[in-house]
């Protein structure tokens, strides 16, 4: 059986770990309202999106496209599938992958493995992409991961793994934020968890759905830093 155990904390490795993740969580703070952001804010709105295509898959649903747009909203139109699993998808899906990022962050293959899958995923989202905001997003993204392998490869900067766990950190952050904007603080009556509310069985509304999801939320990021340590043990 696998130990998920911390063994000999703390190693150089683990330090740097939780320092960059403490440094990047500061800075995206300091920076949120700021246009340096708005590129990572919307690729987290892309992966938001992607999530719920993703999902409409899974369950023999039809994707007819995909938006994301440059105020930081987007949407994904789909046909059948199990909407109660797509609606969620999209929150809790892109917490996912700011964990699933930040721990391959914590090599250089796993980073290189997601890396390529991440633009993989961009190539092809930039087929079915249904406004220009979403596809000069792709088409940047693509080539700024280009860039970036290329440093890692044949130059002395390597950054791909910082530029990972960035990515990563930001997504989390970003996906709680989200959660809270749009369905605590705002009740956004067209939010995806005001639509779950109404076809769940359960009396809650959207707003304990957003506190719900939020938590999750919270537990993957927390995930993420505890497996991080773990694997650097």
């Amino acid at each position: 059986m696998p130990n998920w155990e911390i063994k000999g904390c703390c190693n150089r490795d683990q330090v740097a770990f939780l320092t960059t993740i403490g440094v990047y969580t500061v800075v995206i703070l300091l920076l949120w309202r700021t246009f340096l952001l708005t590129p990572f804010k919307l690729i987290t709105v892309f992966l938001h999106e992607a999530s719920h295509a993703i999902a409409c898959k899974l369950t023999c649903g039809e994707v007819m496209g995909i938006k994301v747009h440059a105020d930081e909203g987007g949407v994904t139109e789909t046909r059948g599938g199990i909407y109660w699993l797509i609606l969620p998808a999209g929150y809790l899906g892109s917490s996912f992958w700011g964990m699933a990022l930040i721990l391959a962050s914590t090599n250089l293959l796993t980073a290189r493995i997601a890396a390529g899958c991440f633009a993989l995923a961009l190539v092809v989202v930039l087929f079915i992409a249904k406004n220009w905001t979403l596809r000069g997003l792709c088409i940047g993204f693509i080539i700024f991961l280009g860039v970036v392998w290329l440093l890692q490869e044949t130059t002395k900067v390597r950054i791909l793994r910082y530029i990972i766990l960035f990515i990563g950190v930001m997504n989390s952050l970003f996906s709680v934020y989200d959660i809270y904007d749009d369905l605590i603080s705002r009740r956004v009556n067209s939010s995806d968890a005001e639509k779950f509310a109404e076809l769940c069985l359960c009396p809650c509304n959207g707003a304990a759905w957003g506190v719900i999801w939020g938590m999750i939320s919270f537990l993957f990021l927390g995930g993420a830093m505890y497996l991080g340590l773990v694997i650097l043990s």
